[in-house]
């Protein structure tokens, strides 16, 4: 085997650096999906809210997604494997500092602002070391694992934090963390790395445009479930009569397009560009960072869903909510390992498009499953198909954009597909979770309408109170929240029975959400290539 470089490369090597590279995915995706279980132990834990917990990890993806494309182009002036290290650092120096975080602000400090900094370092140089490491033919395999690892995080996370949190404490993820990054350290070691050639510029306006523009955008979607995503929710910001998330999002696009034009004009000037507008012309490229946008909407729309049925509507345990989710990760890396290596030579477009009917399948048994009366147990066929598919993807879509252009553009790449994956994970699970409260609020109110159990006088406050949004909350947070608000026994047997099916119509309203978009990306797979990418790098 040979390197990207043409140095050769022996297979126990080349499974170092690929644990290496893996392990440094696993651990950037762990964070997205570890404390979810463990949100309220963190905000008891540190005397402050729920609601400013949720801000810290809202934060976290906000400051990747603000500086992953700057984190690329770090790459390339300092070289791959060196941003990468020093991401691990600056990355265990925020897990550290988390591990001890007194209070919220500490906690903001090291979550999101050095994670969050450390990760925008470390995402594009694995992108880049993949490609400086792995000749063309053996990279899908490469990227395929790289991307398991990092979906199979967020599959155990919830195993991980439940764990954590239930035996020990939330504390010891984030001082885990830091012993994980001194072994990636260790081993980064024999992790080969193209020296940077010519120092290149860092185009400082266009790094704060695509900053400030993304981070609006973000940072809308993000704000979607308190503000709404049109109509104003009650006491929400809004101008014109419309919420602000649109006004957000629409200047976080025109900033965007400042930013795209601002890099027209330094090319035209014959400037060295952040980011080369005629990336944007390739449709190799662009097919392939359509399908990233859309596997992660569905991806990590279907991580927020599912969960929520398990824990709240089940009542499972954080343990064993994390337990029922291992089926997808089972069919992920089982294709994201075996498609490179029993089938090197199959049409990359073929296996996207299965990848995608396949999670498309799993997402509509699963909306088809989902019923008052059914158990866990419905989870496990829709997760085996959407691990299918996920991984089916993994296995192609790192080597197609890579390919598309020369390997000293990797990192540049790198930056772009990460943030172009933070964009879909962002709008994925902004989007499921507003579909969700807004059809169960509809739902909710719509059923205590028509019970006859319930007194006209709680009909009319539930239909004024609950128009911002119904929580989502478990049968038995809703009997407590009743008792203490003194409600009959036939009441409270009313409001469980409308709650338990707004619960499920919301679910079923996310899901058809997460579907409708599988069919979407399926219109996109015709830029994928039909061919591998071969020895002779572009």
């Amino acid at each position: 085997m040979t390197t990207g470089t043409g140095a050769p490369v022996k297979t126990a090597t080349a499974r170092l650096v690929i644990l290496t590279l893996a392990a440094g995915q696993f651990l950037m995706a762990l964070d997205s999906s570890v404390m979810n279980v463990s949100i309220a132990t963190v905000a008891q834990d540190l005397d402050t809210t729920v609601t400013g917990i949720q801000g810290a990890i809202t934060a976290y993806t906000l400051v990747m997604a603000m500086f992953m494309i700057l984190g690329g182009k770090v790459g390339a002036l300092v070289g791959r494997k060196r941003a990468f290290m020093i991401g691990c650092v600056v990355y265990a120096s925020g897990s550290l500092t988390t591990a001890l975080a007194p209070n919220l602000t500490v906690l903001l400090i090291g979550w999101a602002f050095l994670e969050g900094i450390g990760a925008a370092l470390i995402m594009p140089a694995i992108v880049a070391l993949v490609a400086g490491n792995f000749p063309p033919e053996r990279r899908p395999a490469a990227y395929g694992l790289v991307a398991a690892a990092g979906a199979i995080a967020i599959a155990l996370g919830p195993i991980i934090g439940g764990v954590a949190t239930t035996y020990f404490s939330w504390r010891w993820v984030f001082a885990g963390e830091v012993v994980i990054v001194v072994g990636i350290l260790a081993l980064a070691r024999r992790v080969s790395d193209t020296p940077p050639g010519r120092r290149p510029r860092i185009d400082l306006v266009g790094a704060c445009l695509s900053a400030a523009g993304l981070g609006v955008f973000v940072y809308g979607v993000l704000r979607s479930d308190d503000w709404g995503w049109f109509t104003p929710k009650p006491d929400a910001p809004s101008w014109l009569g419309i919420s602000m998330v649109v006004w957000l999002m629409l200047g976080g696009m025109l900033l965007v397009w400042v930013f795209f034009r601002w890099e027209s004009h330094l090319v035209e000037q014959h400037k060295e560009p952040l980011v080369d507008p005629g990336l944007m012309r390739n449709r190799q490229l662009t097919g392939g960072l359509t399908m990233f946008f859309f596997q992660f909407l569905v991806q990590m729309g279907v991580f927020f869903v599912v969960p929520l049925y398990l824990s709240v509507a089940l009542g499972l345990s954080a343990l064993a909510t994390g337990v029922r989710i291992l089926p997808l990760s089972v069919t992920l890396l089982a294709a994201a390992v075996a498609v490179p290596r029993l089938l090197p030579n199959v049409s990359p477009r073929l296996i996207v498009r299965l990848g995608i009917l396949s999670m498309l399948a799993g997402t509509v048994v699963l909306l088809a499953a989902l019923d008052t009366d059914a158990g866990g147990g419905i989870v496990t066929i829709p997760l085996l198909l959407i691990g299918l598919g996920i991984g089916l993807l993994a296995s192609q879509l790192g080597a197609v954009t890579v390919s598309a252009v020369p390997d000293e553009q990797s990192a540049e790449v790198g930056g772009i597909q990460n943030t172009v994956t933070n964009l879909g994970a962002s709008i994925g699970t902004a989007l499921a979770g507003s579909i969700l409260i807004t059809m169960m609020t509809s739902s909710f109110i719509t059923n205590i309408e028509q019970s006859p159990a319930i007194p006209p006088q709680v009909k009319s406050q539930a239909s004024v109170e609950l128009q911002g949004g119904v929580p989502f909350l478990s049968d038995t947070q809703l009997q407590d929240a009743l008792a203490q608000a003194g409600a009959s026994a036939e009441t409270t047997h009313a409001a469980l029975d409308a709650n338990s099916d707004a619960r499920i119509d919301g679910l079923r309203a996310a899901l058809a959400l997460l579907a409708l978009a599988s069919v979407v990306a399926l219109f996109f797979v015709q830029r994928i290539p039909t061919a591998q990418p071969r020895a002779t790098a572009k």
